[in-house]
């Protein structure tokens, strides 16, 4: 049997420390330069030893690879984020200032549902990318985001996202019809998804296939890159293998509102004329800023580098969909990554708030350390109104 094992280059160029900051910025600008995957270097931060990155990737020579692709090739490069204005700023810390108070939760979505307790997880999901992204996709509305992050975690508890285990929905993946392969030219991990390897009859587990994927996919984003890139490949499926308008419905709900800013690309490639059909019945539901993410029928060459995309859509890279071996490698990457990225939460102080960069082990500092180096500030005007100093005092609420 082939070798399927990943070539990996290393760095052997020793560690340099990072240079620390004379005074305290905002902390939107605090952060060092990202790194991905591909070129950092190991360091330590608070407490936690970072992996020893390798510098690239390479594919198998001697076999089709048969295991996801740990990281983007280093010439793929996230766009970095546009600087917050001062009322972005000062919005983001009002909402920050308001979920940092949670205590309980609506257990469910329904009217007047019971409460119950804030967990460990949900404050840690709380980061300040993920309340940026709810400020965004609510067009900067404050208690629009504080209703939708609410909402999503009611909704995430009542769906059980966080309860589907691998073994659970195993079944549903052993015909490949959803695959975490590669990396665009922006660093996002590709999930392809093709109805025409459908192998299960309709049932709820369809859906939550799609969630726990959608949740994988996210777990191997890199550092610096918030987004997914999502491949559908409608190649042999048949006008049966098209999802339901209320099938339709209930993706469009996971992804748009309880995932939110988390789509940076879809493409839809080999489209049947019933599918064209399916997506005219659903574009209205379909929100105007997802609508602008969507490609058709594009070469996917001009969006994925050839070494990460599949040779069954015109790439270089050899993949065989094994389930047995692929489910066993996604499993051990994703879990290693939730690992360590539970652990760098935990050791920067468990702070509501928390810079996803860190968490992802990338150059970021903690807020633990904004917090220590605000501490330093010469200018005592601008440590009481800077909007990101004030966020990040707030933090201190949270341990």
């Amino acid at each position: 049997m082939a070798d399927t094992t990943p070539v990996v280059k290393t760095d052997a160029t020793p560690d340099k420390a990072p240079s620390r900051a004379e005074s305290f910025q905002s902390a939107a600008s605090q952060h060092a330069p990202t790194e991905t995957p591909a070129t950092s270097k190991q360091s330590t931060v608070a407490g936690v030893e970072r992996d020893n990155q390798p510098q690239e990737w390479s594919a198998p020579t001697d076999g089709p690879l048969k295991t996801p692709v740990p990281m983007p090739p280093s010439t793929a490069t996230p766009v970095k984020p546009a600087p917050l204005s001062e009322e972005q700023q000062t919005k983001y810390a009002a909402v920050l200032a308001d979920v940092s108070q949670w205590t309980t939760l609506p257990a469910t979505t329904a009217k007047n549902a019971p409460q119950s307790p804030i967990t460990d997880r949900e404050r840690m999901w709380l980061t300040r990318e993920c309340l940026l992204r709810y400020l965004r996709a609510t067009k900067w509305k404050t208690p629009d985001a504080l209703r939708r992050l609410q909402s999503t975690l009611s909704w995430r508890r009542e769906y059980g996202a966080d309860t589907f285990t691998y073994d659970y929905i195993s079944p549903e993946n052993e015909s490949g019809k959803q695959v975490i392969l590669g990396y665009d030219n922006e660093s996002r991990p590709c999930l392809f998804l093709s109805p025409g390897k459908q192998n299960t009859k309709m049932s709820d587990r369809q859906i939550h296939h799609l969630c726990f994927m959608l949740d994988r996919v996210i777990d191997m984003t890199p550092p610096g890159q918030e987004t997914t890139a999502l491949i559908i490949d409608f190649k042999g499926a048949a006008k049966g293998a098209v999802p339901s308008v209320e099938q339709a419905r209930s993706v469009l709900n996971i992804l748009q509102n309880h995932n939110p800013e988390r789509l940076g690309r879809a493409l839809i490639t080999q489209m049947p004329w019933y599918v064209s059909i399916f997506f005219k019945l659903i574009s209205s539901f379909i929100d105007p800023v997802t609508k602008t993410k969507m490609k058709f029928n594009e070469d996917l060459r001009l969006w994925v580098p050839p070494q990460q995309l599949w040779k069954e859509f015109n790439g270089e890279l050899n993949f065989v969909y094994d389930h047995p071996v692929y489910w066993k490698a996604l499993q051990e990457q994703t879990d290693k990554r939730r690992e360590l990225y539970i652990q760098r939460w935990e050791k920067a102080g468990k702070k509501i708030g928390e810079y996803e960069d860190y968490l992802k082990g990338g150059n970021a500092k903690s807020l633990s350390q904004v917090l220590e180096e605000a501490g330093g500030v010469a200018n005592e005007d601008k440590a009481e109104t800077d909007p990101d100093l004030v966020a990040a005092e707030v933090g201190k609420m949270t341990v």
